[in-house]
């Protein structure tokens, strides 16, 4: 099973199992544990498509949110989901058949690992790959240690995503993806190992006096200038900066 990890709840707890309104679309989030979170609303709002991908890869859908927030930017023509719980897939296909761009997104109930030697011996690769990836943070932690490491492990560990992203990254494709800021260092090492090369990070953080919590990350193929860029999202509870506000304001129906 996949774990997202969110940096805050976008809606109090009690109601985190009712559909979550986006300005164009709906996410029905009562099957899965995988509910709609900052994480994955950071990287479907700053993942790059100004090089207009036509094939675009997310990869552990959870609730498809990510797919849906691309198939609004872009006219990308084929958006893959694949998701190995069994009903965040479902629950992925029903918000996919809700939407209006549901001749544009696939949802595929598989393991990464499976979907990617399947998609390299077919020799088809994506303009552009996302993933919002299991990480194991102290947010999962229980006084039960190997159940803390076993859903981590059994999940989709570092290594194997990247080591699929190298074998279905188009040439000139990108890959993006969030991280704890704590793995990043491990992360873009690993990354370089699979001639991925980092080309795009931003740092994110609460408020202004907070650390930094997440990177986000985007690669290519091809060696780059790095560009940097910091995103804090809020100035007091529920009072976003204009930089969080610019980010999300096409899908969060308040801003």
């Amino acid at each position: 099973m996949f774990y997202f990890a969110e940096l805050f709840s976008l809606k109090p707890r009690l109601t985190l199992s009712k559909p979550f309104q986006f300005k164009e679309f709906t996410i029905h989030q009562d099957k899965t544990a995988m509910k709609v979170g900052t994480d994955g609303v950071l990287l479907g709002a700053w993942s790059s498509v100004e090089n207009y991908p036509d094939t675009i890869l997310d990869i552990g859908a959870g609730t498809g949110v990510i797919s849906l927030m691309l198939a609004q930017r872009c006219d990308a023509m084929t958006i893959d989901a694949v998701e190995l719980d069994e009903n965040a897939y479902e629950q992925t296909a029903q918000n996919f058949e809700n939407s209006d761009w549901g001749d544009r997104l696939y949802g595929y109930n598989a393991s990464f690992q499976e979907f990617a030697n399947e998609i390299a011996e077919e020799n088809e690769t994506y303009d552009l790959i996302v993933s919002n990836p299991p990480f194991y943070t102290d947010d999962f932690e229980t006084e039960d240690t190997a159940r803390n490491k076993a859903r981590f492990t059994s999940a989709l560990s570092f290594e194997n995503l990247l080591e699929g992203v190298l074998k279905i990254l188009a040439e000139n494709g990108v890959f993006a993806t969030i991280i704890p800021y704590k793995e990043e260092a491990y992360f873009i090492k690993l990354a370089e190992k699979n001639n991925l090369f980092l080309h795009r990070v931003c740092h994110v953080r609460g408020t202004a006096t907070a650390e930094v919590k997440r990177s986000l990350l985007e690669f290519s193929l091809h060696s780059k200038e790095q560009i940097t860029t910091a995103l804090t999202i809020e100035i007091s509870r529920h009072q976003y900066t204009q930089e969080y506000i610019n980010l999300t304001k096409d899908f969060y129906l308040k801003m």
